[in-house]
C-alpha cells in the first residue's frame, strides 16, 4: 500500500507540475541589441531592471537572428517556417507591402490545442499578420488557434493614447497608454485561467514609433518636454523613454504573476522582432538598419528565463533564430513529437532550443538564415546566412556580399571585393552551398579563389596529384574532412576519407579541408 501511495503521489506531482507550466513570449517592437548594456558596451543604453531580472533567471543569446521587419519575423515564429515558404516576406500593409499569412498554416496555438486542449492560448498586443479589412479578417487570430486575441490588429499605432483595440473581432477605442493596456489585459486574462496552464504571446508596440512621451511614472527621463518639435529633434530620447516604460510595465506583469503564485511555473521568452529603425540607430551606416539583412537589422535581444532553465544566469553564443521559438514553445509544454503533426508540403525550419535550455548541448544549428522581399521590389531585398564566423548575402538583384563577422561585426569589409584567404574561400562555399540547398534553386556560388597558399596539409596528405584514394597519416584518419571542387561544391564530407574511392571524380583542382583544424587545407589535384 505504501508503494502504491508513493507512486500515486509521484504521479500527482508530475501531472500537477505539467498543469501549472506556462510560457510567455514577450516581443518588443523595433529594438535591436545596442540599447541594452548587457549586449553592447560603450553605447547609449537604457536602464531596464526587469529585463535584467530575466537575465538572472535565464540565458542570454548573443547570436540571435530575426528577419528585418515585424510581419515576417512574427510569421516565422508563429509557423516555424522561413518567409520564402510562408510568403510573408515584408511588412503586411506597410512599406513595400507583403502577402498576409495564409490561414491554412500550422501554428503554435493549433498544435498546443491538439496536444492538450486545457492549455489556454492568447495573443495580446500587436498582430500584424493580416490586413484589418475585410472585417472578417479580425477573427483570424482565433481562426489560427488562439482562444483569445486582444490588441492593435495592424502595425504602427496612430497614437499610444488614442487607438483601436480589437478583442476577438470586436473593436473599441482605447485612450489608456498602449503599453499599460497590454499588461492590464494580460494580467486580467491570466487571472481567468485559474490553475490551467497557459501560453501568452504578449506583443508590445513599444518602443516602435510614433515616438512620444510616456506617462511620467513609467520612466526616468524627466527632462523631456513631449512637444512635437522636441520629439522630431530628439527621437532617440523618446525611444529610450518608451523602452523604459515597457520595462516598468513588464515589472508589473512579473509582480502580478508572483502575487498569483504563477511566477515560479512560468517560462519567459523575450525578443526584439528586428533591429532599430533609421531614427534610432547607433551606427555610422544608418542605411543598414531595420529593413535590411545586415546585422543591425537582424541581430536582436533574445532571453529565455524561468524554471525550465538549468544553470541560469548564463550566456550562450549558439546560433539561434526567432523561427526556433516555434519548436521551443511546443517542447517547453512537453510536446516532443510535434514534428509528426507537420504536413509534408509545409516543412518546418524551426530547431528546438531546449537542449541549450536544459544545458545538455551548446549548439542547435550550424547556420542561421534571414530574408526580406517586398511586393514592390527593393534593392535591399535579399537573403543572408551566417555561421559562427562568416556571413553571406545574396540580394535578389544578384549581388553578393561576404563578411568575416568574427573580425568585422559591423560588416564594413566585403571580402568579395578583395583577396580571400583559404579560410574565407572555404566558408564562402560552405554558406553558398547551404543557401542553395535550402532555397532549392540553381547554384548561387561564384567561382572564388583564395590568394593565400594552401599547403599546411602537404606534410601528411599524399599522393598529390591523386587518382583514386587520398591518404593521410594515422593521427588524422578520423578527422572530419571536406573535399570541395573548383566551383565550390562540397563533393565529400566525412571522417573516413582514407576509405573513399574518388576514381569517378572529374579531373581538376580541389580543396581538401580538415574541419578539426580550420587552418589545415590544401589544394589537391585529381588526375
Amino acid at each position: 500500500m505504501k508503494k502504491l501511495f508513493l507512486i500515486f503521489i509521484i504521479f500527482y506531482i508530475a501531472i500537477n507540475s505539467q498543469a501549472q507550466h506556462n510560457v510567455i513570449l514577450i516581443i518588443a517592437d523595433d529594438i535591436g541589441t545596442d540599447y541594452f548594456g548587457f549586449y553592447e558596451y560603450g553605447k547609449d543604453t537604457v536602464d531596464v531592471p526587469n529585463i535584467r531580472f530575466l537575465l538572472k533567471k535565464g540565458i542570454r543569446f548573443s547570436n540571435a537572428m530575426s528577419n528585418p521587419v515585424c510581419s515576417s519575423t512574427r510569421a516565422g515564429i508563429f509557423t516555424g517556417r522561413y518567409s520564402f515558404r510562408t510568403k510573408v516576406g515584408g511588412i503586411v500593409g506597410g512599406e513595400g507591402g507583403s502577402n498576409p499569412l495564409d490561414t491554412s498554416e500550422t501554428t503554435i496555438p493549433r498544435l498546443l490545442n491538439a496536444y492538450n486542449p486545457k492549455i489556454a492560448k492568447a495573443n495580446i498586443g500587436k498582430w500584424h499578420l493580416q490586413q484589418a479589412m475585410p472585417v472578417a479578417n479580425l477573427k483570424f487570430p482565433n481562426v489560427l488557434g488562439y482562444d483569445h486575441y486582444e490588441g492593435g490588429f495592424i502595425g504602427q499605432l496612430p497614437s499610444y493614447t488614442n487607438w483601436t483595440k480589437h478583442t476577438n473581432g470586436v473593436a473599441s477605442t482605447i485612450t489608456n497608454y498602449a503599453t499599460s493596456e497590454n499588461v492590464n489585459n494580460a494580467v486580467s486574462w491570466i487571472k481567468l485561467q485559474k490553475a490551467n496552464p497557459f501560453f501568452l504571446w504578449l506583443a508590445f508596440n513599444a518602443p516602435h514609433a510614433p515616438y512620444h512621451l510616456p506617462p511620467a511614472n513609467l520612466h526616468k527621463y524627466s527632462n523631456l518636454s513631449g512637444t512635437n518639435q522636441d520629439i522630431m529633434q530628439n527621437p532617440k530620447s523618446y525611444f529610450k523613454a518608451a523602452m523604459q516604460a515597457l520595462d516598468t510595465e513588464l515589472g508589473r506583469l512579473i509582480d502580478s504573476l508572483r502575487v498569483m503564485n504563477r511566477l515560479d511555473s512560468t517560462d519567459f521568452i523575450f525578443i526584439g522582432d528586428n533591429g532599430n529603425e533609421i531614427r534610432t540607430v547607433q551606427i555610422v551606416d544608418s542605411d543598414r538598419a531595420k529593413g535590411t539583412v545586415y546585422q543591425y537589422g537582424v541581430h536582436v535581444p533574445f532571453i529565455i528565463a524561468g524554471p525550465s532553465v538549468i544553470n541560469p544566469n548564463r550566456t550562450s553564443d549558439a546560433l539561434v533564430n526567432t523561427a526556433d521559438i516555434f519548436a521551443t514553445v511546443l517542447e517547453l509544454f512537453g510536446m516532443s513529437n510535434w514534428s509528426l503533426q507537420i504536413q509534408p508540403n509545409k516543412p518546418v525550419d524551426s530547431k528546438s532550443i531546449l537542449p541549450i535550455i536544459k544545458n545538455t548541448n551548446t549548439e542547435i544549428r550550424p547556420w542561421s538564415f534571414c530574408e526580406i522581399f517586398r511586393l514592390m521590389p527593393d534593392t535591399r531585398d535579399g537573403k543572408a546566412m551566417r555561421n559562427f564566423d562568416y556571413k553571406l548575402f545574396r540580394f535578389d538583384d544578384g549581388r553578393q556580399e561576404f563578411y568575416h563577422l568574427k573580425n568585422d561585426p559591423e560588416e564594413h569589409v566585403d571580402l568579395l571585393k578583395g583577396s580571400l584567404n583559404n579560410e574565407d574561400v572555404t566558408n564562402y562555399y560552405y554558406l553558398c552551398n547551404e543557401m542553395t540547398n535550402l532555397l532549392g534553386t540553381a547554384n548561387l556560388c561564384k567561382q572564388v579563389v583564395g590568394t593565400q597558399a594552401i599547403n599546411t596539409l602537404n606534410k601528411f596528405v599524399y599522393p598529390n596529384p591523386f587518382i583514386s584514394y587520398i591518404h593521410v597519416f594515422p593521427e588524422y584518419e578520423r578527422d572530419l574532412f571536406y573535399l570541395i571542387n573548383g566551383v565550390g561544391h562540397i563533393v565529400y564530407t566525412g571522417n573516413d576519407i582514407i576509405h573513399q574511392d574518388f576514381s569517378n571524380l572529374e579531373k581538376g583542382l580541389y580543396i581538401l579541408k580538415n574541419v578539426n583544424n580550420r587552418n589545415q587545407a590544401i589544394k589537391i589535384i585529381k588526375e
